[in-house]
């Protein structure tokens, strides 16, 4: 009982100790998985990716692979992030509190907290024109509000401002809690999506001066009347990007459609003025005013109809960072790598056989939507059984309509494998296809002696392999399968085959056996198997006892009891769960032996078997009786049938 109780407080112990350090931000080598999203900002200098869990008030750092290093939690609620210009502070908006935290962002402690004097919000955040700038309201009363980090609550002054949407050609202002977004090519600017009407309004604001001044406003989106899920500013161009797909322009204070990309549900805009945008199962990035992507990645099932919640670049454009989805409601960051390269497409048609030493064509194609260079060339690799690590052959030009071919002979049979590779430049990944070509190779003999053979209990027998005719490979294996699930097949002996290709091993006959040899094969012979089986007899031995005398009668030796005497037969045999001995029993009559009984009685744990016979009564009785083990009728059938010996019984008065 002590050791159970130490047993229990130790594991208390160490789950507290556990949680303790999940509560401190420890860094663990989880995914950062969230429920419900709360922001996605991604900071160049310390290379962490911060993400906002709405559904569990927390705030989660990644590294740039996407796994966990460092948490906050007990928030209640995030409902969007923002970093400041110069990296050293993150801002997290807290809408069921109403207040905006700021937080040093190597370590995720809060520096300060800043109220925000409404009931609807804060809700989303951008840092802009050195304040950060806040949506709030509800769906018919939508506005914008700023916090100056600058300002010291302590001087008197109030570092928050309220009610900043311009009134000067705004019509009737925002609905609902606006989406944000600056862009670091774009200083002082600011970019306002309106959510509460689907017809959405759409903004360029400056706010440089610290006071928002419009630039360019739209009473209606031209998002195709499907509102505003997301905007972005567009580095390179006076331009906004709407739901990831559509261009606006701005300028002379209004936004016209400039066009278009697919239809998505989001996107962000990198400072090279790519973008990537989402949509159901798949990341798509593509080029300035490009229609085609330059590259697609899955991140996840487009028949579920689940999209990424949010993407965002790094600032060096060296990556993208994603939210896929990862069921129940849940999003898992995802670093998607080498963004701005195109994956080619490339091809491996090899024939389904051929034969060995005989020449083969491969051939194939490798294309790009971003055209490849002229003159591209492969390298091919040809892996085989004498070549298990690849072989180079000769590199291959591509043609100019991508296509290519080489000739090859393989030298070696069984499963040979061509790679191709193309080695990538600087606007291509490297891409590599292999196919498979049976190759043929010659079959070889191989036997296994004593198939059928019957031997007694616990013999030694030899069983020897012979191989034929091979390559290089002369290696046999023999393995032993005893009858019985008790015990697995075995690997008795593994060798090379002497001058004569024989090999031997030897088995210790206890029960019925099926033994394999085995030649795996080698590049110019066939893999080979033989299986024999050979039977074993069971152990069976009887012992008389409660006889006065023994004495021959003819020439049979006989055990003499007295007439009312119960002789007591004890068998003794191999033991096997549930097994049985059949007791035969005879009777002699004027020259004859005549069957009396035959039963079935069960083998004890120890291997014995005591029956009574029953005492006649009367002199004169010649009896005998032996055991027997029968296949299958007696409990199991791992042991050929085996027959005891007669034991002679005499009754004399």
């Amino acid at each position: 009982m002590r050791s159970t109780s130490a047993a229990t407080a130790l594991a208390v112990l160490f789950s507290s100790a556990a949680l303790s350090v999940v509560a401190a931000g420890t860094a663990s080598a989880a995914a950062t998985t969230v429920a419900g999203t709360g922001g996605l900002v991604v900071d160049g200098t310390l290379q962490r990716v911060f993400v906002g869990d709405a559904a569990n008030g927390r705030i989660l750092a990644s590294d740039y692979n996407g796994t966990l290093v460092d948490l906050n939690v007990g928030f209640g609620s995030v409902s969007d992030l923002a970093l400041s210009d110069d990296g050293t502070t993150l801002y997290a908006a807290l809408p069921n509190t109403h207040q905006i935290l700021a937080l040093d962002p190597a370590t995720l402690d809060v520096r300060k907290t800043y109220t925000i004097p409404t009931g609807t919000g804060p809700r989303h955040l951008a840092f802009a024109g050195g304040k950060v700038w806040f949506s709030y309201g509800d769906q018919w009363d939508g506005d914008l509000g700023s916090v100056d980090p600058a300002v010291d609550p302590a001087s008197g002054a109030d570092p928050v401002a309220m009610a900043q949407i311009p009134t000067e050609g705004t019509g009737s202002g925002m609905w609902g809690q606006a989406l944000l977004d600056t862009d670091p090519t774009r200083p002082g600017l600011l970019a306002v999506g309106e959510t509460g009407d689907s017809t959405g309004t759409e903004a360029v604001l400056d706010v440089s001066s610290g006071t928002a001044k419009v630039v360019a406003w739209h009473d209606t989106s031209y998002a195709l009347n499907d509102g505003v899920r997301d905007i972005d500013l567009v580095s390179g161009a006076d331009q906004v990007l709407v739901n990831g797909s559509d261009r606006h322009a701005y300028a002379n204070g209004t936004l016209t459609q400039a066009g278009a990309y697919p239809t998505a549900w989001g996107g962000d805009v990198a400072s090279n003025g790519m973008v990537a945008q989402f949509t159901p199962g798949k990341v798509a990035v593509y080029r300035p005013n490009a229609t085609q992507p330059l590259r697609t990645y899955t991140v996840g099932s487009a028949s579920d109809y689940t999209a990424a919640a949010d993407v965002r670049w790094a600032p060096d454009s060296s990556r993208i960072f994603a939210l896929a989805p990862a069921g129940g409601g849940t999003y898992t960051l995802k670093a998607l790598t080498q963004p701005t390269l195109n994956v080619p497409t490339l091809t491996v048609n090899a024939p389904s056989s051929a034969t060995r030493a005989k020449p083969l064509t491969v051939t194939g194609k490798i294309s790009a939507t971003v055209p490849l260079p002229t003159g591209v060339k492969l390298s091919v690799t040809r892996t085989d059984l004498d070549s298990p690590s690849g072989k180079a052959l000769a590199a291959v030009t591509v043609r100019a309509d991508g296509t290519y071919s080489f000739t090859d002979t393989p030298p070696a049979g069984g499963t040979v494998t061509y790679k191709v590779t193309y080695a990538g430049d600087t606007e291509h990944t490297a891409v590599s296809a292999s196919d498979k070509v049976a190759v043929s190779r010659v079959a070889t003999s191989l036997s296994l002696n004593n198939n059928g053979k019957l031997y007694n209990y616990g013999t030694d027998v030899k069983f020897t392999a012979h191989l034929g005719t091979t390559y290089k490979n002369r290696t046999v294996e023999i393995w032993a399968d005893p009858f019985g699930g008790d015990k697995s097949k075995k690997l008795i002996k593994r060798g090379t085959v002497n001058s004569s290709g024989n090999i031997a091993a030897w088995v210790d006959m206890t029960r019925d056996t099926t033994v394999t040899a085995v030649f795996a094969g080698d590049s110019r012979y066939k893999p080979r198997t033989v299986k024999v089986t050979a039977y074993a007899r069971v152990k069976v031995s009887t012992a008389v006892s409660r006889h006065y005398k023994t004495a021959k009668i003819g020439s049979t030796s006989y055990y003499w009891f007295h007439k009312n005497t119960d002789p007591l037969l004890t068998t003794t045999m191999t033991y096997y769960p549930g097994r049985q001995q059949r007791f035969d029993l005879q009777v002699y009559y004027q020259g004859s032996w005549y069957s009396a009984d035959s039963e079935y009685f069960p083998i004890g744990t120890n291997g014995k078997s005591a029956v009574t016979l029953g005492a006649p009564g009367e002199s004169g009785i010649r009896a005998r009786m032996r055991s027997v083990y029968v296949n299958g009728s007696s409990g199991d059938s791992v042991n050929s049938t085996t027959y005891g010996a007669w034991k002679y019984l005499y009754f004399s008065n």
